[in-house]
C-alpha cells in the first residue's frame, strides 16, 4: 500500500506490559505480533530514539535507550548502536522501512545523557539548542551516526526527527545538521505552521489545524518529499480515542485523500497505560489517545476501521490513475471527496461516509 502511515511504536511498553526484559530475545519475540499487524496495515516508518527519552516521560513507560553514548577519559566518544541496529533490522524484516525517523535532536526538555567511562554512571546534560553544550553533544555524534548508517546501508532512509518544536530551536538544530551531517534527512511534526521555511524536509507532517496547501504538496511530491498530517490529544474530530465514533478512524484516510496528503501520523500506536485492556485513561489525555492496539497482538475496532480507511485511500489513488485524462470521471471522484475536506464534524457525516464508500466500490 502506498499511503504513508506513521504510527509511532513504543518497544519499551511491550516489555513492561508483557513482563519481559527490555531488549532481550524474548522482548523481540513478544513484539513480533504487535509490530506485524502494524506492518500489514502499511506502516512506512520505524520509530527510533537517539538518546534519553525524547518526550520527557510523557507516557506511562519511558522510552528505553537504543544508542548508548559513552564519554571516554580523554574526552572522546564511543557510541554503541547494538540495540538500534537490532530494532531497525527487526522492523525492516517485517516490511517496514521507507524511513527510520530518529527522535530527537530536540527532546522536549532538552535533556540528554551519556555514560561516564570512568565511573560507569550516566550523566545528565542540559543541552539547549544553540548553546555550547548542544554543539558539544551533537557535534561528534552526528558524523559518527552518519558513518554507521552508511556502513549499514541505511543512510538514505534515516531522518533526524523533531516533534512540535518552535521555529527558534528548529533553526539551531537544522543549522548544525547542515554543518556536520548534511547527508541526514529531516522529519518534522509541525504545529507552528513553519513548513514553508523548510522546503527540503524529507518527511513533513502538519497538524490538522495547520493544513498544507495542495499546490505545496504537489510541489514537494515532485521532489520525492513526503507530506502528511497528524491528529493528537489536541484534536477533536476526526480522531481515534476510545470515545470516538469508530468511523472517525476511517474518516482520517478520506480526509487525507480529499486534501491530497500522502498519508497521516498518529503519535502513539502502542504507548500502553498501566492496564490497557481494562482502562484506557491516562493523565490529561482523552482515553485511548496513547494507543490503538492492545498487548499480545490484539487489534481493536479503532485499528480495524483505520485499516478500512487506508484501503479506501488506496482505491482512490488507483482510480485517480485510471481516470487520468477523463475529466468527467475525475470530477466525479473530486465531488465524492469534497465533503471530507472538513476537519469539523458535520451533520450526517457518518451516513455521508457510508454512501461515499459504497459509491467508491462502484467506480
Amino acid at each position: 500500500m502506498d499511503l504513508h502511515l506513521d504510527l509511532w511504536q513504543h518497544p519499551a511498553a511491550v516489555a513492561r506490559a508483557e513482563g519481559v526484559e527490555v531488549w532481550s530475545d524474548e522482548h523481540f519475540e513478544r513484539m513480533r505480533p504487535t509490530m506485524r499487524q502494524l506492518a500489514d496495515a502499511g506502516q512506512k516508518v520505524i520509530t527510533a530514539t537517539l538518546n534519553k527519552d525524547p518526550w520527557n516521560n510523557q507516557c506511562y513507560d519511558a522510552y528505553a535507550d537504543m544508542i548508548v553514548w559513552t564519554r571516554l577519559a580523554d574526552g572522546t566518544w564511543e557510541y554503541d548502536f547494538t540495540v538500534f541496529d537490532r530494532w531497525v533490522r527487526f522492523m525492516l524484516d517485517l516490511g517496514v522501512g521507507k524511513y527510520v525517523n530518529c527522535y530527537s535532536m530536540l527532546p522536549w526538555n532538552n535533556m540528554l545523557h551519556y555514560k561516564d567511562a570512568a565511573t560507569g554512571e550516566f550523566v545528565d546534560v542540559k543541552a539547549d539548542p544553540g548553546t555550547p553544550a548542544f554543539r558539544e553533544m551533537w557535534g561528534p555524534f552526528l558524523p559518527a551516526f552518519v558513518g554507521h548508517l552508511r556502513e549499514k546501508g541505511w543512510l538514505g532512509i534515516t531522518n533526524i526527527a523533531m516533534d512540535e518544536r518552535s521555529p527558534e530551536v528548529m533553526a539551531a538544530a537544522t543549522a548544525l545538521l547542515k554543518e556536520v551531517a548534511p547527508e541526514l534527512g529531516i522529519a518534522l511534526a509541525d504545529n507552528h505552521k513553519i513548513f514553508k521555511q523548510y522546503p527540503y524536509i524529507k518527511d513533513m507532517c502538519a497538524s490538522i489545524f495547520g493544513p498544507i496547501e495542495q499546490t505545496d504538496i504537489v510541489q514537494r511530491r515532485s521532489k520525492g518529499l513526503t507530506t502528511t498530517f497528524y491528529v493528537c490529544c489536541s484534536s477533536g474530530f476526526p480522531n481515534t480515542y476510545t470515545s470516538s465514533a469508530p468511523a472517525e478512524a476511517t474518516y482520517l484516510s478520506w480526509y487525507a485523500a480529499a486534501e491530497d496528503y500522502d498519508g497521516f501520523l498518529r503519535w502513539a500506536y502502542n504507548s500502553w497505560v498501566e492496564d490497557p485492556i481494562r482502562d484506557s485513561r491516562f493523565r490529561k489525555w482523552a482515553a485511548g489517545d496513547t494507543y490503538l492496539v492492545y498487548p499480545e497482538g490484539r487489534s481493536s475496532i479503532r485499528f480495524e476501521r483505520l485499516v478500512e480507511g487506508i484501503q479506501d485511500w488506496e482505491k482512490i489513488r488507483l482510480l485517480k490513475t485510471e481516470f487520468s485524462g477523463d475529466d468527467a470521471k475525475l470530477q466525479t471522484l473530486h465531488d465524492l471527496l469534497e465533503p471530507f475536506r472538513s476537519s469539523v464534524a458535520f451533520d450526517g457525516w457518518e451516513q455521508t461516509l457510508r454512501n461515499a464508500r459504497a459509491t467508491l466500490n462502484t467506480l
